[in-house]
């Protein structure tokens, strides 16, 4: 079984679960920033991904194979708008390539939620030097950890969609676009929650980072669980997304009822 997953830190309790698991003989696992997780899947270069939600709508149709997801219940913390003035005074927002979820979270915070107008840019790499004066940024994933230092304004996306919706929020999933075998789910499931259940062994072997406390960001601010609250938070978040074309969602790997929604 051919897999992809991100390649950040709140993914390594998933990829510490997979190797230590009897499933390590049967899958191929590459390690991808968000965006390439995406596009493996859309062109059917994997299986399974861990991508962004917001490729859903691009796919024939989505299956969630998982019952764990990276979620965030409040502040996630390394998904964030900096900037070096009040986000009102904002006139231009440089958009990270790494992942379509948290671009279009930005492009629906600022609209619905703080009702602010900002030029956004699709930003490239390098992006990060520009984000001084009257332009903001948005990052993502470990390149963010120490930057709450240097820029004296943060808005953490997870905190600012949890304040406005009461919902915690889906940032990406274990999806296919096809049915998966329910042995396999079974034993997926089983491995990524040893993963889980195995932090503290997980801790011994990485690295520590310096003024950053990766015990509380697992614990704290990475939510793991696909419950029922971030389901509904995840059909909240696609709905908004433009478009009229009918969808199929399938809450779970072998399903045979999907949740049709229009874009």
């Amino acid at each position: 079984m051919r897999l992809s997953a991100v390649s950040y830190l709140n993914t390594k309790p998933f990829i510490y679960g997979l190797y230590k698991s009897s499933l390590s003989d049967y899958i191929e696992l590459s390690l991808d920033i968000p965006s390439v997780c995406a596009q493996k899947l859309l062109d059917g270069s994997v299986d399974i991904a861990l991508t962004p939600v917001a490729i859903i709508p691009e796919l024939p149709q989505a299956y969630l194979v998982s019952d764990y997801c990276i979620g965030a219940n409040g502040e996630v913390k390394t998904v964030c708008l900096y900037s070096e003035k009040p986000l009102t005074e904002i006139r231009r927002v440089f958009l990270d390539f790494h992942s379509r979820t948290s671009v279009m979270l930005t492009r629906i915070l600022l609209e619905h939620y703080w009702k602010l107008t900002p030029e956004l840019v699709p930003a490239s790499p390098g992006f990060e030097q520009e984000i001084k004066g009257d332009t903001a940024g948005l990052l993502i994933g470990d390149r963010t950890i120490g930057l709450d230092q240097k820029y004296p304004y943060v808005y953490d996306l997870g905190t600012a969609w949890t304040t406005w919706t009461g919902l915690p929020f889906v940032f990406a999933a274990w999806i296919s676009v096809k049915p998966i075998k329910e042995d396999f789910t079974r034993q997926f499931n089983e491995a990524l929650r040893m993963g889980l259940e195995h932090l503290p062994e997980l801790m011994k072997i990485l690295p520590a980072i310096p003024d950053f406390d990766l015990q509380s960001y697992y614990q704290n601010n990475i939510s793991y669980q696909l419950d029922q609250a971030k389901w509904k938070a995840l059909q909240m978040y696609l709905n908004y997304f433009p478009g009229e074309n009918s969808y199929q969602l399938y809450r779970n790997s072998n399903s045979e009822t999907p949740i049709h929604l229009n874009f």
